[in-house]
Formats: structure tokens, sequence, C-alpha cells
């Protein structure tokens, strides 16, 4: 039997050797004074974050020295300068999503452990705020379930992607194959507006108008449903979906639409046998990152739910409103603390961890269609 020779050693050392080479050339090649210019820049930033860190009085003078030796760099060597400081921006942002990461993870271990259960003689962390129904932080017994909570986002979730999916989807189709240019110029600034009104201002519209409303008209008790919470956020999340999904729609070949229209197909068929389902991967993006906007969203949630974690019963009742995981934590984290607090930090957790796949999801999906269309290798 013939061993073939293991070359994975010899490419990474190899690698390393190329490397190690053109740091050498670009030293050799590179003006001295820029070096130490750079040098002292890059030394004095990164003694700043690490006095950042151990939250030093002292962490002024090594930032103060990073801003002058920046500046100088980037009068006498912009280049060099440039490139660096985009450098350790973007390290500097990797280590600081890092260190908030790790920081969430830390400050919501103690209600994990707390919520420890024991199946089959093994202790599983954090099973108890899953089992659970109950949220009581101050009456015995002490328990912090998150069902409620992610009872209420995943019913304000469905109703708000019920509302931006189709008609975020079909004022694409509209602004991307059917609207006149004039139209179209008018028409999508208008609907991206509306991505930058507060979420306040949604949820005090929804608290002032949708509420009492729905208090009339369904003899409902008090303020507050999920049904009227996922409408707003189902609206807020439109322009997202828009954006994206019209980019998506226009990505597709013109020479595909032409060749449908050709073959004696309307316009009508034609976008909804070639265009829609060939963007398919891209408006499913964007129904994504617009259900992670609805997932995320908080003050308008806040505003217009009573504030009060349990479940409606039956569950799938719309016409009640209790809380959702966002408006949990933007509610109670003034006047939270212990394992309260870092309960409140267990329910960010469970978003970010939600938000991450779908955002994943989406990118994925988008890659995809892309790819398909040839508008990425």
């Amino acid at each position: 039997m013939t061993i073939l020779p293991d070359n994975d050693g010899g490419d990474l050392r190899a690698t390393a050797r190329r490397e190690v080479q053109r740091g050498r050339d670009f030293v050799d090649e590179t003006d001295p004074e820029a070096l130490v210019t750079v040098t002292v820049a890059s030394v004095a930033l990164l003694a700043a974050f690490v006095g950042f860190l151990a939250v030093s009085s002292l962490t002024a003078i090594p930032f103060a020295v990073f801003l002058v030796a920046s500046g100088y760099g980037w009068f006498r060597h912009q280049e060099l300068t440039a490139r660096v400081l985009t450098l350790t921006t973007t390290v500097s942002t990797i280590l600081i999503l890092g260190l908030i990461l790790v920081f969430i993870f830390v400050e919501a271990w103690p209600t994990v452990e707390y919520a420890t259960v024991t199946v089959f003689g093994l202790p599983v962390p954090g099973l108890r705020l899953f089992l659970d129904t109950r949220w009581s932080p101050v009456s015995p017994p002490i328990r912090y379930s998150m069902v409620p909570m992610i009872h209420g986002t995943v019913l304000v979730t469905i109703i708000a992607t019920a509302v931006a999916a189709p008609l975020g989807v079909a004022a694409a189709l509209f602004l991307s194959e059917i609207a006149p240019q004039p139209v179209r110029e008018l028409v999508k600034p208008g609907v991206e507006i509306l991505a930058g009104i507060p979420s306040i201002v949604y949820g005090f519209i929804g608290f002032t108008i949708l509420s009492p409303w729905a208090s009339d008209q369904f003899s409902i008790v008090g303020q507050g449903t999920y049904l009227f919470v996922g409408v707003v956020v189902g609206l807020m999340a439109l322009p997202t979906v828009v954006s994206v999904a019209e980019d998506a729609l226009n990505s597709v070949p013109e020479s595909m639409k032409s060749g449908s229209l050709a073959l004696g197909t309307t316009d009508w068929q034609t976008m909804t046998s070639i265009t829609l389902p060939a963007a398919f991967s891209g408006v499913s993006a964007a129904v994504l990152l617009g259900v992670g906007r609805a997932i995320g969203e908080t003050m308008a949630a806040t505003v217009m739910l009573r504030g009060s974690p349990g479940l409606t019963k039956p569950l799938y009742n719309v016409f009640y409103g209790n809380d959702t995981l966002t408006s949990l934590i933007a509610a109670n984290y003034g006047d939270a603390d212990g394992l309260q607090l870092s309960a409140l930090f267990v329910a960010g957790v469970i978003l970010f961890i939600t938000v991450l796949f779908l955002s994943i999801g989406s990118q994925y999906i988008e890659a995809r269609m892309r790819k398909k269309l040839g508008g990425a290798d």
C-alpha cells in the first residue's frame, strides 16, 4: 500500500514564508518615517482600546496620540495612513462586536444556571426557561420563563409578515415592472422615507388610534392586541421588503423578460411566470429581512402592549396582548437587578440568535439568486 505524503504542513509553511516575505518587502519599500507614523498610531489606538476596557482614566492620552499621529500621517503619507486606518477600523469593529456578544452571554448565564433542570440524572442549564410558563421575578417560587414572551413574539412576527410580505412584494413588482419612470422616482423615495420615521411614532399612532378603535369594535378590555401590534410592525417592515425585493426583481436579466414577451405572453404572464420565479430567492431574502425587523422591534410593541407576561387563552387569540421579548426588555430594564436583569439578557440572547439566523439565511438566499442569474461569481 502506498501512503501519499501529507502536504498540508508544507503548504502552510510555504504560505507563512510568502506572507513574511511580503511583510519584509513592504517594510523595505516604505518610507521609514511613514512606518513610524502608522506604527505609533496603531499602538496608540490599541493602548486606548485596552485602557477603555480597563476603565482607565488615562485612556484619553493614547487616544490623543492616535489622533495626532493619524492627522500627521494623513497630511504626509495619506495613502499608507488611509490603508492602516481602514484596517484598524475593521479590526476594531470586529473586536467590539465580539466583546458585545461575550458581554451578553456572560450576563445571561446566572439565570441560565438558575433555571437548570436535571434530566435523566444530567443537569441541563436553562431548560426551565422553556418548560415553565410563569414569569414571576418577585413572588416565590421565582420563575423566569421565556415561553410567554416567545409566544407573543411569534404571533406578532407572523402577523407582521402577513402584512409586509404581500404588500412589500406587490409594491416592489409595481415599482420594478409596471410604474412609469416619473411615478417610480416619486413613489420609491416616499416608501423609503417610511423607514426613517421613529418606531415610537408608529407605536404612538397605534396606541392612540388603533387600540381605542379595537377596544370599541371588539369589546376588548384594556389596551394592546397582538393583531394591531403586528399590523403596525408590518408597516414598519415594508420599506425593507420593498427595497430589497425591488433590487432582486431588477437583477433579473432583461433578455429573459424580452424572450418571454417575444413568445406572445402578456406583461402580467411574464411577471408571474418569469420575473418572480427568477427573483424568488431575492424576494425571499427581502421577506426574511423584514421578519428580522419585526422580531427586533421594541418601542412600538412596548407602547401598545400591556407589559404583563403571560400566555393568551387560547394560544391563537390575537385580540389580546401581553408582552414580547423586546417589550419585556424595554419595560423592565430600568428597575431590574440580580437574576431578573440576567433574565432580560437571556431574552436578548434569544433575539440575537433568532435574528442572526434570519440574516444569514437571507444573505445565503440572495447569494444563490445572484449566482443563479450571473450577477456574482
